[in-house]
């Protein structure tokens, strides 16, 4: 086997590190078999024999416990991530309380998840298998099939998870250990059996991980019963937990994996664990009672029932990014066929969500060995890794989403259970009677409904058509005030030229002027077209004000139906291009105007330099010039619409707009430029056209609450970018946004505001000019507002600044007691560090903590009542680094341990 894979790749636990012997398997123990684990109706244990359902799976309302179950774990951080001290929490936001998972889409915007279950860095190996895999595990000893399987991005610990082996530690052991040892210790050994076998899934060819040599093995399915079974596969009987250890490490040596850009030891194959369970119970049958008498019973002698079932444990290999892993060659080909299998595992998740007609399990040999994973009685969890490291955060959407998929099959599949058919009776009676009074109230207000919307359709129809009528007069008037402008302009430039030229000598000359002839010819002829096109406009003009009088004829009562409304639509519609055409065609004529006008310049200066002597070839090669580049102007053509926009007119267009004297104008245009600040591709070309400036230009002029809001809002954005940080102080921002916040009293606007300034509030280089310009007293004025979202900006500026102080006393740069301190920041800092927001709680907490790193304010903060506050940090905070952190700077600071000996505090 290891000569099919690539020379990058190499067997993991290999011969290239140091692992421990492995003890040799007898071989009495290796056999071949089928995998043919359905439990028949007739296996089923007696009701004594018969376990609960673990507490631990979702239940539906009449007690029938979920089968699939999805949690989410977030991988603890190496050295390298905590060096880099990456703040995770700023992307994505783990509440495990609420068991749920927030993705951040900016400062103020995040999608909400829920899940079964939502781990966290912290979660230790044990706790990840009773909240994911013993659930399952139970459901296996009482006759079910069951799986588990770790989905995740490359590097996010799927096999740490799952097949960790902990030689060194044994609180580190993974799934497949733990499961083992829990299943050996229910057996008894004496009449149960338990047999596993290990393979792999590399480049869609099923592989023995214990007999490398069956490196093809074929899947069978029954045509009768639909089961699964994998001939040739090597079957390992299990006896001892040592045993099913050894056999692990084994199969991990022969597992495929490679070092990428994204891990070091990346799994290049599905890992697939498959356990046979079979437990043997005493049963009774239903004793026969004799014809003759009653009273007498015959009863059979008991008799073994053996009850089988299968575990299947599923590393699958992490989905990956071409462009992030730089997998060249074969280990280009293992990724395609990687991710091709886990989307072929994707769509059959969906069409189960989707209650599908057709499940696509055959389009992927890993689809087919997991047929029995979401069908008929079995139990499945899905444990989805995500990575805290920056490198990961592109896929963790896409694997949250796959979670979240995973989780409506479970509702799919809840209609498919087993029911009592006798009740099911009834109970089908009451709901169809149910549904025939349902059905006729929906019918009647499914009634009442058309008539509204008819209604609603007919009063919307007339009030669009009002509107259009009103903007098609508003837009004439415009159109032609802009016409008149130019057409003035134009005029009065072409005079000036006039003039110029009947002035000059030497123009007058009548060699020269045979040589100018051509071009005064054709400004005359471009004057003649100008004419032309001013007489069509007017001619356009009238008609449009005719059509108009048509549609109000029109709209009378009794003046005509719809189909008069749709073609009088279809003129106005027809006239408008026309209009357009023609504004276009005019912005054409003047701009080849201004061209010639600009060209006869400049053969009048150059003649006056070359003089007589050459004048003559001197305007030959200068007209020969201007024609060689109007003509390939001509055929160059005009830009694409969009690239034209925004590369020439759009961008700059806006930014004018700023300034329009129309509030509407204003509005939608700071509107636009805020949504492109959005964006961070957009921000570099938006602050060197200027924008930044026309927006606190925006911000400082007008005093509309929209356009302050919205003004504030993109500054917000701009500033998350650091060099953006440094203009936005240099031009006065922080000024702009402190009188901002003093004066306006809408909550959102606040929060645009404390945005802008909670960012600026992350940066080193700007602590004391932030202060001295009013930044921090402006954040502690917004709380009177005293809306959560607001609070929660304020909230994380004061920890940003609070950060950079404590970095900064760390590295020697100040001294001296805080400036929040000074600017009086600390009692709402202490009222407000239990709030029940958790952002703003999270926040607070932070900046405490970071405040007590600072041996100069802890006199200030025992007086202001911060100590206890720190103390019920170190103690019931939820988010353990916090609370390690607080736990830290408490003992670490002499007069905090002073102050706690003498109130007998015990931290």
């Amino acid at each position: 086997m290891a000569s099919s894979s690539s020379s990058n790749n190499a067997f993991r636990n290999g011969s290239s590190g140091t692992q421990r012997p492995l003890k040799p398997l007898n071989a009495s123990n290796l056999k071949s078999s089928s995998f043919k684990s359905r439990v028949h109706p007739s296996h089923a244990p007696p009701p004594s024999f018969r376990r609960s359902y673990p507490s631990t799976f979702s239940a539906s309302d009449d007690g029938v416990p979920g089968r699939v179950r999805v949690a989410v774990r977030l991988r603890p951080r190496n050295q390298e991530e905590l060096a880099a001290d990456a703040d995770f929490a700023d992307y994505v936001e783990l509440q495990p309380e609420l068991k749920r998972l927030k993705l951040r889409k900016n400062n103020w915007d995040a999608d909400t998840y829920e899940f079964d279950d939502v781990l966290t860095e912290f979660a230790s190996q044990k706790r990840v298998y009773e909240a994911v895999a013993k659930p399952v595990v139970e459901s296996v000893l009482d006759g079910y099939n069951g799986t588990v399987m770790a989905y995740g991005q490359t590097g996010t610990g799927k096999t740490f998870t799952l097949g960790h082996l902990g030689d060194d530690d044994t609180s580190s052991r993974g799934i497949m250990v733990r499961a083992m040892e829990d299943i050996l210790a229910e057996i008894s050994l004496e009449t149960d059996s338990v047999s596993v076998s290990y393979l792999q899934l590399y480049m869609e060819a099923v592989q023995d991980l214990l007999v490398p040599a069956n490196d093809n093995i074929s899947i069978v399915e029954d045509p009768k019963t639909g089961d699964v079974s994998v001939p040739g596969a090597t079957v390992a009987e299990i006896r001892d937990q040592q045993s099913i250890v050894e056999l692990l490490r084994l199969g991990e040596a022969h597992r495929i994996a490679a070092n990428t850009k994204l891990n070091t030891e990346s799994s290049r194959s599905h890992a697939i664990l498959m356990v046979q369970v079979k437990r043997s119970f005493t049963g009774q049958e239903d004793a026969l009672s004799s014809e003759i008498d009653n009273s007498s019973h015959l009863v059979k002698p008991s008799k073994p029932i053996v009850r089988k079932s299968k575990l299947v444990l599923v590393d699958l290999a992490g989905s990956e990014r071409v462009h992030k892993s730089g997998s060249e060659g074969h280990m280009l080909e293992e990724a395609k066929s990687i991710n091709l299998s886990l989307s072929a595992l994707g769509k059959c998740i969906n069409a189960l969500a989707e209650n599908s007609s057709h499940v696509p399990i055959r389009d992927s040999k890993l689809t087919r060995l997991l047929k029995d994973s979401f069908g008929g009685s079995a139990r499945t969890s899905l444990i989805v890794t995500i990575g805290p490291s920056p490198r990961h955060r592109g896929e963790t959407s896409s694997t949250i989403l796959f979670g979240q998929r995973a989780m409506k099959v479970e509702n799919m599949l809840r209609i498919k259970e087993e029911f009592d058919y006798k009740s099911l009776s009834r109970k089908l009676e009451i709901q169809v009677d149910k549904h025939i009074a349902e059905n006729e109230r929906q019918k009647k207000a499914f009634d009442n409904e058309v008539e509204r919307i008819n209604q609603e359709a007919q009063n919307r129809v007339a009030e669009v058509e009002r509107n259009f009528a009103e903007a098609l007069e508003k837009e004439r008037l415009r159109c032609q005030m802009e016409y008149m402008d130019s057409v003035k302009e134009l005029e009065e430039k072409l005079l000036a030229n006039q003039q110029r030229h009947d002035r000059d000598d030497f123009i007058k000359d009548n060699c020269i002027g045979e040589e100018l002839g051509p071009v005064s010819e054709e400004v005359s002829d471009l004057r003649k077209l100008l004419q032309n096109e001013i007489q069509l406009r007017k001619a356009a003009e009238d008609e449009v004000n005719k059509l108009k009088e048509q549609f109000e004829q029109f709209r009378q009562p009794g003046a005509g139906g719809d189909t008069e409304i749709i073609r009088l639509h279809k003129i106005l519609e027809d006239e408008a291009y026309k209009k357009r055409k023609l504004e276009e065609e005019v912005a054409i004529l003047q701009s080849q105007l201004l061209q010639l006008t600009f060209e006869a310049d400049q053969a009048k200066k150059y003649l006056e330099r070359s003089g007589s002597a050459n004048g003559f070839s001197g305007v030959d090669s200068l007209m020969s010039q201007i024609r060689h580049s109007q003509s390939k102007e001509t055929m160059n053509g005009p830009k694409a619409p969009t690239a034209s926009l925004f590369e020439h007119v759009g961008l700059q267009k806006i930014l004018s707009l700023l300034e329009s004297e129309d509030a509407n104008v204003r509005i939608h245009a700071v509107k636009v430029v805020a949504n492109l600040a959005a964006e961070e591709a957009n921000q570099e070309r938006i602050v060197e056209s200027g924008g930044l400036t026309s927006l606190l230009m925006v911000l400082r002029s007008f005093e509309d609450e929209t356009i302050r809001r919205v003004a504030a809002g993109a500054i917000a954005n701009l500033a998350m970018n650091e060099a953006n940080q440094e203009l936005i102080m240099v031009q006065g921002g922080i000024s702009l946004l402190s009188m901002t916040a003093a004066d306006a009293e809408d909550p959102q606007t606040l929060r645009m505001v404390a945005g802008a300034i909670a960012n600026l509030c992350g940066n080193d280089k700007l602590q004391m000019k932030l202060r001295s310009e009013g930044g921090i007293r402006a954040l502690l004025g917004m709380v009177r507002c005293g809306h959560p979202d607001v609070l929660s900006q304020v909230a994380r500026g004061i920890a940003n600044f609070a950060k950079c102080e404590s970095r900064a006393c760390t590295q020697g740069l100040k001294s001296g007691r805080s400036l929040l301190i000074e600017d009086g920041a600390l009692p709402w800092i202490v009222q407000n560090a239990n709030n029940e927001a958790a952002p703003i709680r999270r926040h607070i907490e932070l900046a405490l903590c970071h405040l007590a790193q600072q041996e100069v304010n802890a006199k200030e903060m025992i007086s202001g009542g911060a100590l206890w506050e720190l103390v019920r940090i170190s103690r019931d905070c939820s988010r353990e680094d916090i609370r390690a952190l607080a736990h830290r700077t408490l003992n670490s600071s002499s007069t905090f341990r002073s102050e706690m000996r003498r109130l007998r505090i015990e931290c």
